[in-house]
């Protein structure tokens, strides 16, 4: 299983953090330990003092696929779920100002939060699908796929021509505007449409 992220795929949050837009989606990975088990609390790193969480759509493939076709993608996956995409922004910062790759800043053990999922019949179009990540009881982000530059069938062909997807693997689709900085005894809970997703507190 792996975890295929793509970044800066919300025109908000790219210009938040001042980024250049991307004329291809942006794609990194994350390895299978960077995600957080169920129940366990999101342990700040000693390396990092600026991890932001950053709310995204999930989809889990169900079938194994190369080469997808945009017009076939909506048979690749069934599942939709909400998850965290973790990172450490000083990191990633002192990574970039090298040229270096962001995977200490992205992979981190703990740095991917995968919620529960929804079958995707109970939603009538997939690229109107609204989402938010509260803390501490506020909501601090909050987004909708109509706004995401490449749409979740467009991320599954993109991606499939580098990588052959297998049953299990996740995709993160990309955050909206909204990150910021985690802190300990904070309490991050996540929504797709008005259902709770997950629930985690930072230590």
């Amino acid at each position: 299983m792996k975890l295929i992220c793509i970044g800066r795929n919300y025109t908000d949050h790219i210009k938040e953090l001042e980024n250049e837009r991307p004329t291809d989606p942006v794609v990194f990975l994350k390895p299978d330990t960077a995600i957080l088990l169920k129940k366990q609390p999101f342990f700040i790193p000693d390396f990092s003092d600026d991890v932001h969480h950053e709310v995204e759509i999930l989809v889990k493939i169900k079938k194994v696929g190369k080469h997808i076709d945009k017009k076939f993608a909506k048979n690749y996956y069934d599942e939709i779920g909400l998850g965290i995409d973790f990172t450490a922004r000083d990191l990633q910062a002192q990574l970039k100002a090298k040229g270096l790759p962001w995977e200490k800043a992205k992979g981190f053990d703990g740095a991917a939060v995968i919620g529960d999922w929804l079958p995707k019949s109970e939603f009538t179009d997939m690229n109107k699908i609204d989402f938010s990540l509260e803390r501490n009881g506020t909501i601090v982000q909050q987004g909708n796929t109509s706004l995401m530059l490449w749409k979740i069938d467009e991320i599954i062909e993109y991606v499939s021509k580098y990588f052959t997807l297998k049953i299990g693997d996740i995709i993160f689709t990309g955050t909206p505007s909204g990150v910021g900085k985690v802190n300990i005894n904070d309490s991050l809970t996540g929504f797709i449409e008005n259902k709770q997703m997950f629930s985690i507190r930072v230590k």
